[in-house]
């Protein structure tokens, strides 16, 4: 396994490398930077502006450019921010919770919904049970995440039921430990529900097929055949039926970073989406490549722990390994 593990990091490298060099080119081909906006500004002579360049080497070949930011963020060294004049890194270390917050939660809510109503709705299956749940994932698949985030938002402002953006209240420091848990939470609500709902009618869907086929399969067949308790066949059917979503987690993960970026700009949430937007926006070079790197190593690192959960529920998976 650790061999495994091993020539997965390896195997990350080329796409890390891949996914950065593009978006440098990208970037280094829009129109302008950061530094073009300062030329506005009659304060400041071309000299300065002519100075920065070199100290940043932004006067340098692209590829240069980029050989160079690769090497600093191997180290995890990536730059200084133009817009916020502090380094990258410690910006990205800022934020970084809140979007994990918000995107484990939502994962856990969607997770916590689809696996109950994708096994009752297969186990009831053509029943009125069976029928909601379809309506259900059906509807919330059809509903945009942002549009979804804009009802919320209507709904919190017009019950008052719910605080809109931030992360706590203005009185969180005198707040004791359990009511700041409560406060977050209560924040939390609007975007952990619209990601959560949004991504719980797909999994829905998943789960319902995948337990319905392994209802029909031979070994359920056989288990019913030898009249194994409907409580031990249920938790067998469980177990056989989460192996393509255990797959299917790193992807879950990724998705949810991406989705929960533009539902936190919507709702006003001070996480990566907030702060990569204000990069793009202000075209600042080293805080765009930072984030994206960042994002980059948590999608790797999330196949990753999907790749270990897998082998860990499906003995098949490891001896496979092994056998390398």
């Amino acid at each position: 396994m650790v061999r495994f593990v091993f020539f997965r990091l390896l195997q990350a490298v080329p796409t890390v490398i891949g996914v950065t060099f593009i978006s440098f080119v990208i970037i280094k081909l829009a129109p302008g930077d950061f530094l073009d906006q300062l030329k506005l500004n009659p304060q400041i002579s071309p000299e300065t502006i002519e100075r920065l360049k070199k100290i940043y080497g932004l006067d340098e070949p692209l590829l240069v450019q980029y050989v160079k930011w690769l090497k600093s963020a191997i180290f995890f060294d990536l730059g200084y921010s133009f817009q916020y004049h502090a380094p990258v890194l410690d910006l990205i270390l800022e934020r970084i919770p809140n979007t994990l917050l918000l995107s484990v939660t939502s994962a856990l809510i969607a997770w916590l919904i689809s696996v109950p109503l994708g096994t009752i709705a297969a186990l009831k299956e053509g029943s009125w049970i069976d029928k909601i749940v379809r309506a259900y994932a059906y509807t919330f698949m059809s509903v945009p995440s942002f549009f979804l985030a804009f009802l919320l938002l209507f709904f919190a402002s017009k019950t008052g039921w719910f605080p809109i953006g931030g992360v706590q209240s203005p009185d969180f420091e005198k707040l004791s430990l359990p009511e700041k848990v409560l406060d977050i939470a209560h924040h939390l609500f609007v975007p952990a529900t619209t990601l959560a709902l949004v991504s719980s009618a797909g999994l829905t869907r998943l789960v319902r097929s995948a337990v319905s086929d392994v209802l029909k399969s031979p070994m359920v067949v056989m288990l019913k055949a030898k009249g194994v308790p409907r409580r031990v066949l249920v938790k067998h059917v469980i177990k056989n039926a989460m192996n393509p979503f255990t797959t299917l987690l790193g992807y879950e993960i990724a998705s949810l970073i991406s989705g929960a970026a533009l539902v936190e700009i919507i709702v006003g949430w001070p996480g990566m989406g907030m702060l990569m937007l204000d990069a793009v926006l202000a075209q600042d070079l080293f805080l765009v490549m930072g984030g994206l790197y960042i994002g980059t190593i948590m999608l790797i690192v999330g196949n990753l722990i999907a790749d270990l959960l897998l082998a860990y529920i499906d003995p098949r998976v490891r001896e496979k390994e092994f056998a390398r």
